[in-house]
């Protein structure tokens, strides 16, 4: 009789410690540094601090104080892919969490979370489903989270709005140019948005694409339209990892060699794009832990071409 209650108990035992592991590491910040051979060569370096998926709440001041310590960074520019919230409640903390980093130049885009409060899931279908969209008529409901004041926030702060349009930016006596769309997982990207990259205007240095879900049919319009970098969160990096195999679903179709991290994408008959799909600060919270995946911001150093010939895209 012990032998045979010994082994579910082990189980058991394995599990809870798997889900405290789990629990710990959601709240381990890491800070990445990636650099990136895209400006003309022998151009000054430039600074990006890719944020996403803070999903914050109003009681994580563990986020919160490390988001603010972000600032002494002192990026040249801020760029947020969008699920800031994960409350009703979370848009004055957020702000007063990104604290610093609204004095510098950012950009950012809304995800569905910045417009509907988490709900409980089974995580079965995110790694078994976690390939489509999850738009099902979803933005025929009223949304239910502040997504304006939220707005009105990071733009009356200095920030430009990305949904769904086009901008520039002087970051540190630089011309960049963006694109950005709305969130493709709610099917509310408009691929219009993203036109020539040569049509941004021939003083902007580069040409940045900017969106919440890396969705291929966005990265090829980037890729295809001729932007350098790209850049996008939504994926959580996979959020529940395997060691040595890494993630085991990205929430979109993406593949998962992808999930996170600095890679490219090509689109037929095109020039390949520089792609950093973040793997986000938070998580849903009804599914508070990671695993092999550690919640992070990255610091992009963007260089000229020449200086990383060691680089192969």
């Amino acid at each position: 009789m012990r032998a045979t209650v010994a082994v579910p108990l082990g189980l058991v035992g394995a599990g809870a410690a798997g889900v405290g592991y789990g629990w710990l590491e959601a709240r381990w910040f890491a800070l990445r540094h990636v650099s990136v051979p895209v400006l003309a060569p022998g151009a000054d370096p430039l600074t990006i601090l890719h944020l996403s998926d803070a999903h914050l709440t109003p009681s994580q001041g563990r986020k919160r104080d490390w988001l603010r310590g972000l600032a002494d960074l002192e990026p040249d520019l801020v760029v947020s892919t969008g699920d800031h919230l994960a409350h009703h409640d979370a848009v004055p903390p957020l702000l007063e969490s990104y604290g610093e980093l609204l004095e510098r130049p950012g950009v950012f885009v809304f995800g569905s979370n910045d417009y509907f409060a988490p709900v409980p899931k089974n995580p079965l279908r995110y790694l078994v489903g976690g390939t489509g969209t999850q738009a099902g008529g979803s933005w025929n409901r009223e949304p239910t989270l502040p997504f304006e004041e939220l707005r009105s926030g990071l733009v009356g702060s200095g920030w430009l709005d990305l949904n769904n349009t086009t901008g520039h930016l002087d970051v540190g006596g630089r011309t960049l140019a963006f694109a950005g769309v709305d969130d493709p997982h709610l099917e509310l990207d408009d691929l219009d948005a993203i036109p020539p990259a040569a049509e941004l205007g021939p003083d902007a240095e580069l040409a940045v694409a900017v969106a919440h879900a890396p969705y291929l049919r966005v990265l090829d319009r980037a890729s295809s339209q001729g932007y350098p970098l790209v850049l996008a969160g939504h994926t959580h990096g996979g959020q529940l990892c395997v060691p040595f195999y890494g993630a085991l679903a990205t929430n979109c179709d993406l593949d998962r060699r992808r999930a996170k991290g600095l890679s490219t994408h090509q689109a037929v008959g095109s020039e390949p794009s520089w792609l950093h799909v973040s793997g986000g600060l938070g998580t849903s919270p009804f599914a508070p832990v990671r695993f092999a995946c550690r919640p992070e911001a990255t610091l992009l150093t963007l260089t000229g071409v020449d200086s990383s010939r060691s680089s192969s895209r």
